[in-house]
């Protein structure tokens, strides 16, 4: 049954919070496929397109990060535009509710990605992609989980919890692969040097 909307939910600070977080996660999701196209480079790596397959991993991790920038610097815009909205609407900023701790770790995660690259010892084009892909989940979790599985302000689905489909689990066996095959051949390459 379609009902007029609450007057919370009719605020101009709503629509520019929902705007800019939703085109964060586009960032995030072009910055997860990059990932995913870099692990698939170093593993089709051989001799006769080592020199072009290098070059392509290059561009596509800088083009990643980016990418991971846009998406951070919108993700914590957003955020703080969703607090001024909440500030607004119900008289606090922050509340801790599902959502809203799971955007924090969102930014926490990708911020950590995006400072990875500047230390010494875990600096390197293969980690970075790779925990590019892999923190996509943290976005998936803040989008679905938070709606699905937990309770609190922005949980839309009513009824039982939804069980987990089975597309996750084999995309979680399917990426863990990709990750250590990748590996294997990025190490191989690498001591081959």
């Amino acid at each position: 049954q379609i009902t007029p909307l609450v007057p919370v939910l009719k605020s101009y600070w709503l629509m520019v919070h929902v705007a800019i977080i939703t085109s964060s996660y586009g960032f995030f999701g072009l910055s997860a496929l990059l990932g995913t196209v870099v692990l698939i480079l170093y593993i089709i790596d051989h001799k006769k397109i080592s020199a072009k397959v290098k070059a392509s991993v290059v561009e596509l991790t800088i083009v990643n990060e980016m990418s991971l920038t846009v998406g951070i610097f919108l993700l914590t815009v957003g955020t703080f535009l969703g607090g001024i909205w909440a500030n607004e609407s119900w008289g606090r900023y922050w509340s801790w509710d599902p959502k809203e701790t799971w955007a924090f770790i969102s930014i926490i995660v990708y911020a950590f990605v995006l400072h990875v690259r500047l230390i010494p010892g875990l600096r390197g084009k293969y980690l970075f992609n790779l925990l590019s892909l892999l923190s996509f989940s943290v976005i998936i979790m803040t989008y679905f989980g938070v709606n699905y599985y937990l309770s609190g302000l922005h949980s839309y689905a009513q009824g039982d919890p939804v069980p987990i489909p089975m597309w996750v689990y084999i995309t979680v066996v399917v990426v863990a692969i990709m990750a250590i095959v990748s590996y294997q051949r990025y190490k191989r390459r690498k001591l081959a040097k």
